[in-house]
């Protein structure tokens, strides 16, 4: 049995950040110092008080047992409390929360779980990967609304649900955005939400970067608008907040009949994240928030060293206001390349790797995205590297084709 193939890994294309990762792999191989800012992995430790209190709930064996799909109570306690000293909003721990593995299997299995063969699920261009694919996964179709400063959100909500057939089961939303880093107000979220509830279109946000933000007022939820609560969810994560990706902790909140149906699919599917890890989160959620700040302070310190060094270098970057990336258009004499072979030449030239927009959608094919995943000095490190090779380029008359590329780059 050879070259079998299966229906959903065939809805899957190829995984564009893959050539990028083979070939960091390569150069690393070969020992050149490569300076990663491809990927949005947090580079800090999780704060002490959180793994001292993980090291304290492991110490009873009674943690070591299976534990709750849903997540325990005072997990979910804690997450409500958040919600109401964070967003003035009050859930109820029993019926509008849930604990998942990480916001993205959260996401993912809620498509499995009210998604039907054919469903229209509306997604932004560009957007993170599982937003469109947990849906794809799941069997539906996805329309994309492009996003950037040629379209109005509104404009391309409304012409989706006219054109579509059958009407749409479901809207994604995610601000701040990965990758975009864009940021909106709850005037924002009002007529959209007005807007689905008309329509009896659900409403998934992703708010992941809740609390990695940089200029202007904190990012609101769209729970705050208290008629979302008839059709909307909302995912958060600790692993920005509290530097715990590998953690695997999230929440959804918000729609109990949503809510409802998550808790249904993870019923069967898991018995929630290992009891110690839930109780050191709680500690995290109910403790000192001192190391948010903290963590919040660094990476803004990052974004403008970045930001101001790309810019030394000729490269003119837009400062984001929140999340842990930078959108970065492509520098004129490169545009023509596509994201996905300009970040091949960073990497072969700068030693500098970035992900290609295109990995984000076909509408942010003209931008690469910059984590804040490295320390000061090495940012600027990358920033030297790619004023190098902007330079190296400069002095030729075709900057493309001047430049000594391997065959596997042609």
């Amino acid at each position: 049995m050879t070259d079998l193939e299966f229906h959903r890994i065939k809805r899957l294309p190829p995984y564009v950040f893959a050539e990028v990762n083979a070939m960091k792999a390569r150069a690393r191989l070969a020992g050149d110092d490569i300076i990663d800012l491809g990927m949005g992995n947090p580079d800090q430790p999780t704060p002490p008080h959180i793994v001292e209190k993980l090291v304290e709930a492991i110490q009873n064996p009674r943690t070591h047992r299976y534990s709750i799909s849903r997540g325990i109570p005072g997990l979910r306690r804690a997450h409500s409390a958040y919600y109401q000293r964070r967003f003035n909003v009050e859930l109820d721990p029993e019926t509008e929360i849930i604990v998942t593995l990480g916001s993205k299997e959260g996401l993912a299995n809620l498509a499995q779980a009210i998604t039907s063969p054919g469903d229209i699920i509306l997604v932004p261009n560009p957007s993170y990967p599982i937003h469109p694919f947990g849906f794809i996964l799941a069997g539906a179709s996805i329309r994309h609304l492009p996003l950037g400063q040629n379209f109005t959100f509104m404009e391309q909500l409304q012409r989706a649900v006219k054109h579509s057939v059958p009407k749409p089961l479901a809207l994604v939303l995610n601000y701040p955005s990965n990758p975009t880093a864009e940021v909106v107000t709850l005037d924002f979220y009002r007529p959209i939400v007005e807007f689905c509830r008309k329509h009896g279109i659900y409403i998934l946000s992703d708010l992941a970067y809740a609390e990695i933000y940089f200029d202007g007022p904190p990012p609101p939820s769209i729970l705050e608008i208290p008629e979302a609560r008839e059709i909307a969810v909302e995912f958060t994560s600790m692993s920005k907040t509290y530097s715990m990706p590998g953690w695997r902790i999230g929440f959804a909140a918000g729609n109990r009949k949503l809510i409802q149906a998550l808790g249904r699919i993870k019923s069967y599917l898991d018995y929630g994240a290992f009891t110690p890890i839930q109780v050191a989160a709680a500690a995290a959620l109910n403790g000192p928030q001192d190391c948010v700040d903290e963590i919040r302070a660094l990476y803004r310190a990052r974004r403008d060293v970045m930001i101001e060094s790309l810019a030394a270098a000729g490269w003119m970057v837009p400062s984001p206001p929140a999340s842990m990336f930078a959108w970065a258009p492509i520098p004129a004499p490169f545009a023509a390349l596509g994201s996905l072979e300009f970040s091949k030449l960073l990497l072969q030239e700068a030693k500098v790797a970035v992900a290609p927009g295109i990995g984000f959608g076909e509408y942010g094919d003209g931008h690469v995205r910059l984590a804040l995943v490295e320390n000061q000095q090495r940012i600027r490190q990358a920033c030297r590297n790619i004023r190098a090779f902007f330079q190296k380029a400069a002095e030729s008359n075709n900057p493309i084709e001047i430049l000594d590329r391997p065959a596997d780059l042609k």
